[in-house]
């Protein structure tokens, strides 16, 4: 069968959103036999460029601003959260009295923060606790907002600082795999010869709020393939939404692939089901099953549901329910998701698991593909305390036209309304005494 090639733009095939009826197999072929030559216009034309004029001319086409049209749309928006059927559930994000003092040591890094920015750069890094732009993060390595301040334009000691801000706030692992994906990133432009469009300090960061023990304050970092948003109130850290990826996810063994363990435990409980089960949980056969609804494969998201600009999605349920699920295959299933929430401290990692064992009974487990590792794959965990994802994409850095696992992205929001802690921002408010 030939592939279809119809160009969307200087990145995008019609080949990734287009369905195939035999399934999308992995051969043993490295990443870089998908390596681009340097002098190949889709690299060389943007040589020279800074970041501004990249992003300007990367918006140009009338795909990318039919894009920016829909996801502008989406931001203007009322923040209300993503649903399951468009009602906003308020039994599930409770927010009770801390049992231990919170740590003063994020508070402490954001204040250094704070004492090393000019008058200017505050203004620019500060913003209210509720503003609307936390809605304004994304992914792609071309701009789309400009929030906060730019990490690689500030001085050694103001961005070791705002790093050291993100290390005190994330766990140990959890901020090693931020960095990894950041130098992921840096990776990444050095292949293609880019590194002034991607390296490791390509990323906006904001402060929202005011720094305290007490009080409600958050910050966030946002660029290619990184997207963390950090929320504390009354005494709970959320991290959400998330957006961790790479391409290539791993670095000529250097390392091991960035999402290697989730990956292997979440082929481990596909490959646990049973026939009963599969009919269930497998909900396409593969990434471009022709099954799929009109729709259901976007150009630049693929089969992500929950990735930038979608705050207010709804996503139904879909594939297996947990209740169907042995204890050993809801451990596995609970250790995907403990890897997706592997950037909050451990009690805070250990109360929001609380949150997911309270609603196991209303987990969904939705696999598409192979089971076997043979072939790319998308899976979501979704209930009403938390929605995982996890998907393997087609290139567009590299060359390979059809979804390969050395290109992954993965996303975590907490639905019902408590990404960017809103659900427990609103709880204090309704708290506070009147004035």
């Amino acid at each position: 069968m030939t592939e279809p090639d119809e160009k969307i733009d200087d990145f995008f095939s019609s080949a990734r959103v287009t369905a195939r009826a035999e399934d999308v197999t992995l051969g043993q072929e490295s990443y870089r036999e998908h390596l681009y030559e340097q002098q190949d216009p889709v690299l060389a034309r943007w040589r020279g460029l800074g970041y501004e004029e990249f992003s300007a001319q990367k918006r140009s086409p009338d795909f990318v601003q039919e894009l920016l049209s829909s996801w502008q749309a989406l931001y203007d928006e009322p923040f209300v959260g993503v649903t399951s059927d468009g009602v906003v559930r308020d039994d599930v994000h409770r927010l009770h009295q801390a049992a231990t003092p919170a740590d003063p040591a994020p508070v402490h890094a954001a204040q250094r923060v704070l004492d090393l920015l000019t008058t200017d750069q505050r203004d620019r890094y500060c913003h209210p606790v509720d503003a609307p732009q936390w809605r304004a993060w994304s992914n792609p390595e071309f701009v789309i907002h400009e929030v906060g301040l730019r990490l690689e334009e500030l001085t050694d000691e103001q961005a070791d600082a705002v790093l050291g801000l993100v290390r005190a706030s994330l766990s140990p692992e959890g901020y090693e795999r931020v960095r990894e994906a950041m130098e992921l990133n840096r990776f990444l432009g050095d292949l293609v010869g880019l590194p002034a469009l991607m390296n490791e300090r390509s990323y906006w960061v904001s402060l929202f709020g005011t720094p305290s023990t007490d009080g409600p304050w958050g910050w966030q970092l946002f660029g290619h393939h990184v997207a963390v948003n950090f929320m504390s109130v009354g005494g709970r850290h959320v991290i959400a939404p998330v957006f961790l990826g790479a391409e290539p996810a791993l670095a000529d063994g250097a390392r091991v692939a960035l999402f290697d363990a989730r990956e292997t435990l979440a082929i481990e409980l596909a490959s646990s089901l049973t026939p009963e089960q599969r009919a269930e949980a497998i909900v396409y056969a593969s990434v471009l099953d022709p099954a799929m609804p009109e729709g259901r494969l976007h150009p630049a998201d693929e089969r992500h549901v929950a990735g930038a600009f979608r705050d207010n999605r709804v996503v139904p349920y879909e594939g297996l329910r947990a209740s169907a699920l042995t204890d050993a295959q809801w451990g596995r299933l609970r250790g995907i998701v403990e890897d997706f929430l592997l950037l909050l401290v451990e009690p805070q990692r250990e109360a929001t698991l609380r949150d997911v064992d309270a609603f196991r009974d209303e987990t969904w487990f939705a696999w598409y593909g192979g089971t076997d590792g043979s072939q790319p794959f998308y899976l979501r965990i979704q209930s009403p305390v938390v929605l995982a994802e996890l998907d393997h994409h087609a290139g567009v850095w590299l060359s390979n036209k059809l979804p390969a696992r050395f290109h992954v992205h993965t996303t975590l929001r907490l639905p019902n309304g408590n990404d960017y802690g809103r659900a427990y921002l609103a709880q204090l408010a309704d708290r506070s005494p009147a004035t």
